[in-house]
């Protein structure tokens, strides 16, 4: 893909720069010495040209290189997060080690003497939910191990393999620390007792999760039995979003919310070696880009939202994923046309109108 493309799909992460900068040069062949790692919706083949570029000293990808040892840097002295790490905030079960969060968008009713239940303010974020909740932890895990892993893959240094296996590990395996395979308390509103699907989208950073794990594997901190726990926890987990009511309600989400379902369940069906259910994940985007898109690239159900531009490509990013995923099953969604004339390349280039300076900004 090209560094257009790139910058519409992928968040502003180092992997994401490596992954700009590759994309931009003539590469040479991959070393040999340096396989290509087993990752879910990483490209291997642009981690394995991006080692190359690194070890021949190219110019091109060194800015890129620099910008991923400086964030592994900083990663290193980040604070190791559980969801444990509650402190005033508990689900209704009072288990810490259940995952809590509240939806974003949603306010104390002012018209109420309790301000209860809350009412909905689209795009407009209640700092309540960032507060001692177990949303901003999962994003700082996920961007964690995601850099840490990566830094350690380029740089075969110990020191980032060993933190990354030690926040991969008091998330989902350490008994004291360890997440329960279930979201029942994601993205709850208060007032309303009910348990919302759509707080399934707070854990798409379990993706990043799944592919740092890969990326470890074969150093010292990272041992097999720590690879086949995880494996197991996300089997557990995985069993809950396909039959939960919550899971089957994302499901059948039509906006971005079921692209990250998919994204998520696709991903995890990888990592434990479900390649059945990751084919018919990928062979059933082919559905949703066809309700998604229109023959001239927009996204009715985004353009809808008051932040129109962002969920715009955070959708687009979701189906990019499970785009990588169906690569592995000759499921060509990158080309694909949906019989309506929509396509995953048709809103790439919609999108990437309104990208860089002086472009036209008609989207929210």
């Amino acid at each position: 893909m090209s560094g257009r493309v790139h910058a519409v799909t992928r968040r502003v992460t180092a992997a994401a720069f490596l992954a700009a900068a590759v994309s931009n040069v003539v590469t040479p062949a991959p070393s040999r010495g340096q396989p290509a790692p087993n990752t879910i919706t990483l490209r291997a083949s642009s981690l394995t040209r991006a080692a190359s570029l690194v070890r021949s000293g190219n110019a091109s990808i060194k800015p890129a290189y620099d910008r991923l040892l400086a964030d592994a840097a900083k990663q290193l002295d980040a604070p190791i997060v559980a969801v444990t790490d509650k402190r005033t905030q508990m689900p209704p079960s009072g288990n810490k080690h259940d995952y809590y969060s509240l939806s974003p968008y949603w306010w104390p009713d002012s018209t109420k003497p309790d301000g209860l239940p809350y009412v909905r303010h689209d795009g407009v974020t209640n700092p309540e939910s960032k507060r001692d909740l177990d949303q901003p932890r999962v994003a700082q895990m996920g961007d964690n191990v995601s850099t840490l892993a990566l830094a350690y893959w380029f740089t075969h240094d110990a020191q980032y393999a060993s933190r990354a296996a030690r926040q991969l590990r008091a998330w989902f395996l350490d008994s004291a620390t360890k997440m329960t395979p279930h979201l029942r308390y994601a993205q709850l509103v208060r007032g309303n007792p009910q348990e919302r699907g759509s707080g399934i989208i707070d854990t798409r950073w379990f993706i990043e999760a799944v592919d740092a794990a890969n990326l470890l594997r074969g150093s010292r901190s990272w041992t097999a039995a720590d690879h086949a726990a995880l494996q197991s926890w996300m089997k557990d987990y995985l069993a809950w979003l396909r039959t939960s009511p919550n899971g089957k309600h994302e499901h059948e989400a039509k906006n971005n919310h079921g692209s990250w379902y998919a994204a998520q369940t696709g991903a995890l069906a990888l990592f434990i070696g479900d390649s059945a259910s990751a084919r018919d994940i990928a062979n059933e985007a082919k559905a949703r880009i066809g309700w998604q898109i229109t023959p001239a690239g927009e996204q009715p159900l985004e353009l809808e939202r008051t932040k129109s531009m962002h969920y715009s490509g955070f959708n687009i990013e979701a189906l990019s994923r499970v785009a990588e995923i169906g690569t592995r099953f000759g499921v060509d969604l990158w080309n694909y046309q949906a019989p309506e004339g929509g396509s995953l390349r048709k809103a790439i280039d919609n999108l990437a109108k309104y990208m860089g300076e002086g472009a036209p900004r008609p989207l929210k």
